[in-house]
């Protein structure tokens, strides 16, 4: 093996204009003085011989290097010589810090003297830097960079190769237009939607219900940054909620999440923590719709935010105005506006809708030109049973209308395909795991990068055997060894599950309640909590415990310990170190970014073609691979505690030649005896 690289013809770097590396000569001494004694320095070759050829194969950056200058008899101050060009400057005693481990090459001035040093020595391509104790770290000094903020150069810079500034002008606009478009947005159409959605901001928020704090006035420059976004679409948020329609809205949730219903109302059905949120944040963008300026980019109504309230939600025309407004913006109808469509039929059903039993709110309407006439307000204020039968009717009729037309918009699939289209779509997806592993930083030199690079083998690595939502996820607690774990009744009242130390089986092992879980009314359930034992594959318990004994303290960085598994990075901006629904997303994406998406610009990334995605494109993974193992969807539904319906229509991409190939595996075999 080594002679083979021995003999290889490397290409020389990038930079490099002729094939001699040596283009440092001592300058003509034009004194006529007599020469010093002393020894005349060595000449300059190309390629030394190597003195010997004994090569055992060091694991660090800094024994590799020495070894290789031993090999070829090559001092600091030779090698310098033999590298370093007269623009360049290149420090001798640098070379020297590398060699003694108390530096290691970051800056992309310092990767161009690595690769000619490899050129010199006749070694792979990208030798050293895949020694180098943190090897998947952005390169610095980039100056050809022209007019980007600091901000995107440092979400750039992870993605960008070393010889970036090398490059002619063209390819490195390819390469920022590839980052930006694949790895940065996600390049579904989806994704290009949502960035030109969020640039106008239009929803209404309810603070008092979310938890978010308030917005005293209507700020359109706002930066993302600073908003609590809930979805992407939702972060398109505009101002908060008047008071009136924030009580009514309060009123609502009330009403469909309290264990008991008030007196005189009744109810069919009740709403958890999550379909609430989800309800508030849908009524917002209906809301914000509303009472968006007509001649403004998002070409609203011009309703006044004093006029909105629920007691709209009765008429017909407000429907109809919505739904075709969500169709001129988007370009077609979706299910999106169907479900919005069966919020309604559900608030003015017959006997249990809270529209029907909350006549009062109509005393709120007021006119609104084009759209509600007084004629309107008060044949309503007449007959309230009347006007929300008439549109119960008229919702019904037009759900039917729009399921006829209704397009996807948002394939859950897409970013994921190159993963379900495998033959094995665990086994592929598990590659981005084995990526973190190769680029994991060295943890005495990098404590805070190995801890979130150990989270994040974590993260992917639970998510795949556990099967479970991302709040199920990142809501689970930690008991460590040697402590007594919570009983089955305290996870219950806190809806969260737990990851503790079975010393029995002496494993590890998840025990989730079923209350905690969004469908734990399913069969699959039964009323009987969750709980798995995680296998000991693939370095799993030894990296646990070396993210509960060590790096899990130092993502916490002293703040105050939320008791859950997983940990933000603590930092002087952020101390809160619990994940929330956004926060747990982003970092899901960013994994997926910087590990999963081949980029072959850095040679950085496990499979080719997948796009950024979040956690909850795991499920898709584990059913569809079941399903094209076993063809099952009964099996399916285990792998992600669901129903073979609900796998049917969301998780499963089993096409027909996936049921094909799994019957012919099986008649094949009447063959094969044959």
């Amino acid at each position: 093996m080594q002679d083979l690289l021995y003999f290889m013809i490397s290409k020389p770097p990038r930079r490099r204009t002729a094939p001699n590396p040596i283009s440092v000569t001592p300058a003509t001494n034009v004194d006529a003085s007599p020469k010093k004694r002393g020894m005349a320095p060595r000449p300059i070759v190309d390629f030394p011989m190597p003195k010997s050829k004994v090569w055992v194969e060091p694991d660090t950056f800094h024994e590799a290097l020495t070894l290789h200058m031993e090999r070829h008899d090559d001092s600091a101050w030779h090698l310098h010589r033999a590298i370093v060009r007269p623009e360049d400057r290149f420090d001798r005693k640098t070379i020297v810090q590398w060699m003694s481990g108390k530096k290691a090459p970051r800056a992309v001035a310092s990767m161009e003297m690595l690769a000619r040093i490899e050129w010199r020595y006749r070694l792979p391509s990208r030798y050293f830097k895949a020694k180098l104790p943190h090897a998947s770290r952005a390169a610095t000094g980039h100056t050809k960079l022209y007019g980007i903020e600091p901000a995107e150069r440092r979400r750039l810079a992870w993605h960008l190769p070393d010889d970036f500034d090398d490059r002619p002008a063209a390819e490195r606009e390819t390469i920022l237009e590839w980052v930006r478009t694949v790895i940065i947005s996600g390049a579904t159409d989806y994704r290009r939607f949502q960035v030109e959605a969020m640039k106008h901001r239009y929803a209404i928020r309810f603070p008092e219900l979310t938890g978010r704090k308030r917005r005293t006035s209507l700020d359109p420059d706002i930066e993302d940054e600073q908003l609590d976004d809930v979805e992407l679409e939702l972060k398109a948020t505009a101002v908060d909620a008047p008071r009136a329609l924030a009580n009514e809205v309060a009123h609502l949730i009330r009403f469909k999440t309290s264990t008991l219903t008030d007196l005189g109302f009744q109810r069919h059905g009740v709403w958890n923590e999550q379909t609430a949120l989800q309800k508030i944040e849908h009524l917002g963008l209906l809301f914000g719709a509303l009472a968006a300026a007509p001649k403004g980019p998002v070409a609203g109504k011009g309703v006044p935010l004093t006029n909105l309230g629920m007691a709209l939600l009765v008429f017909p025309a407000v429907w109809d105005w919505y739904i075709q407004w969500r169709e001129r913006k988007r370009g077609f109808y979706t299910v999106w506006e169907v479900n919005m469509l069966q919020l309604g039929l559900a608030l003015t059903r017959n006997g249990t809708g809270w529209l029907r039993q909350s006549p009062q709110l109509g005393r709120r309407l007021r006119p609104i030109p084009g759209l509600l006439s007084c004629a309107d307000i008060d044949a309503a204020l007449a007959d309230w049973d009347g006007a929300c039968d008439t549109f119960h009717q008229h919702g019904i009729a037009r759900s039917k209308e729009i399921q006829r037309v209704a397009r996807v918009h948002r394939d859950p699939f897409e970013p994921i395909m190159p993963v379900l289209e495998a033959d094995s779509p665990v086994g592929e997806y598990r590659r981005i795991t084995e990526e973190i592993l190769r680029l994991m930083p060295d943890s005495r030199r990098y404590p805070r990068a190995a801890a979130e690079a150990v989270r994040s083998f974590l993260i992917l690595r639970l998510g795949l055997h556990l099967g479970i939502r991302q709040k199920n996820l990142r809501q689970l607690l930690l008991c460590p060894r040697g402590k007594l774990p919570a009983t089955e009744r305290q996870l219950e009242a806190q809806k969260r599950g737990e990851l503790r130390w079975n010393e029995r089986e002496k494993g590890w092992e998840v025990l989730i309640p079923a209350v905690a879980f969004k469908n734990s009314g399913s069969s699959f359930f039964g009323n009987k909590p969750f709980r798995l034992m995680l296998p000991n594959l693939g370095g799993l318990y030894e990296h646990i415990d070396a993210y509960v004994r060590k790096h899990r303290s130092i993502l916490l960085n002293g703040s105050p310990d939320p008791g859950t598994f997983f940990v933000k990075t603590v930092k002087k901006t952020s101390r809160d170190a619990s994940y929330n629904q956004c926060t747990f997303y982003e970092a899901w994406r960013l994994i997926t970014q910087r590990y999963g998406v081949y980029n072959p610009y850095t040679e950085r990334g496990a499979i080719e073609g997948l796009l950024p995605h979040g956690p909850h494109n795991v499920r898709d993974v584990l059913a569809t691979h079941i399903l094209k193992q076993t063809g099952s969807y009964e099996q399916a539904r285990y792998a992600i505690q669901d129903t073979p319906d609900i796998v049917a229509k969301h998780y499963g991409r089993f096409l027909p030649q996936d049921k094909a190939a799994l019957a012919a595996q099986i008649l094949n075999r009447v063959w094969e005896a044959a």
